[in-house]
């Protein structure tokens, strides 16, 4: 008998993080590589926050802390949500993990029994699939469209629906997408959730501040509150306040299932690290401006990432309305020869021959249970990305058909 459970055995490992380790052991090889496989924000922590960590740590803030968090992070996770979301708590109904990851896995792993069902939109985080098997139970995968935006239909989810369906999953902004759900979005699903009352939302807010142009964010407990008993809102500090290893998310939700959620967290990491509890209270109580800042470079970058892309033949990807991601198609290019002879058969043969050619390291889209496409990180310099996409097409004009 082996030492490792079936249920790991099912569990893939995450295929961004996977692309980066590659990529940056091929740098220590000497190798020139743009990594844009990574999902973090290329701004350094903001220095008012980084202050107050400082400060914490001279005012002796060193010790164990309750496993939902200090008080004084809890409050001003409940005034960020009645200021930004229009949704109200009490400081008993927040809970604040080690980053917005370790809050999705502590829902599930509180309420999921073997066999129930979560179902989420794919294109998805790599993520989803792999923590809902990690909990017992089983990923339900609702395919959207490049034509719709890949924004989740009222139908498709309905279809996906059965007795057995514990929860909906769902990341806007969307990684790896940058699909917005807007309001009207969101009362066409929260339509359909009203059918299945037993039914209850996981909203990943965590790209919430990065929407571009006139789109507006929304969140389904704020858009449907009959649905607010059960929802659990999950966000975070890491991508708009650039806080990435300060590893601080936060969640609001029913009592019920936030008191299960601190039992699952006290039981593996206990609390959150307290020196980033106090930074993550500076970041929602402070200014706030510099994420306006972020948000038009990041826009910035968007544009150029798209211009660029959709000007190499066998490349296509919509504009992302939100979150900092491209996700590119690369059917047309699939079936093609390699300089050295290789056929591309997948989006992984794709992705890895922009490595070895292009010295661009990026994400398959399989990853994200999307075969044919690409994601492209445009959290980095303008300059690393004008010429990442450059080189995209240098080593696409090599590519032959036999």
């Amino acid at each position: 008998m082996g030492i490792l459970s079936a249920k790991l055995s099912a569990v893939k490992p995450s295929q961004t993080k996977a692309m980066t380790a590659l990529a940056t052991s091929l740098k220590e090889q000497g190798k020139s590589i743009i990594t844009l496989s990574q999902g973090e924000p290329d701004f350094a922590t903001p220095e008012n926050i980084s202050r107050a960590a400082v400060a914490a740590i001279h005012a002796g803030h060193t010790k164990y802390t309750a496993v939902a968090g200090i008080p004084a992070l809890r409050e001003a996770v409940v005034k960020k949500f009645q200021r930004e979301n229009n949704l109200t708590f009490t400081a008993d109904q927040i809970t604040v993990g080690c980053g917005a990851k370790q809050l999705l896995f502590n829902a599930l792993m509180a309420s999921l029994d073997e066999g129930d069902e979560v179902v989420f939109p794919t294109p998805c985080w790599v993520s989803y699939p792999e923590i809902v098997k990690l909990a017992g139970g089983t990923p339900v995968a609702v395919e959207t469209r490049a034509r719709d935006g890949f924004i989740m239909q009222p139908a498709d989810l309905r279809a996906a629906i059965t007795p057995r369906t514990k929860w909906l999953m769902l990341n806007s902004p969307s990684n790896p997408t940058g699909a917005v759900y807007s309001r009207k979005n969101l009362e066409e699903l929260a339509a359909v959730l009203r059918e299945f009352p037993d039914v209850w939302v996981l909203a990943d807010d965590i790209y919430e501040h990065l929407v571009y142009g006139d789109v507006k964010f929304c969140t389904m407990a704020e858009v449907a509150p009959d649905l607010a008993n059960r929802t659990v809102t999950v966000n975070g500090v890491s991508k708009s306040y650039a806080m990435t290893g300060w590893r601080v998310g936060y969640a609001g939700g029913p009592l019920e299932i936030i008191k299960a959620m601190n039992t699952v967290q006290g039981q593996s990491t206990s609390h959150t690290c307290s020196i980033s509890q106090y930074a993550a209270v500076e970041a929602l109580n402070g200014d706030q401006s510099f994420i306006g800042k972020f948000r038009r470079a990041f826009e910035q970058r968007r544009n150029i990432v798209v211009k660029m892309l959709n000007e190499i033949p066998g490349l296509e990807c919509n504009t992302p309305d939100g979150a900092f991601y491209v996700f590119v198609g690369c059917e047309a290019l699939l079936g093609m020869t390699t300089p050295k002879g290789q056929k591309l058969a997948t989006d992984m043969d794709f992705a890895m021959y922009l490595m070895e050619e292009a010295g661009v390291a990026v994400v398959p889209g399989s990853g994200f249970m999307a075969d044919g496409f690409i994601r492209i990180s445009y959290a980095s310099s303008e300059d690393d990305l004008k010429n990442a996409c450059a080189a995209i097409g240098d080593a696409v004009s090599k590519l032959t058909r036999a």
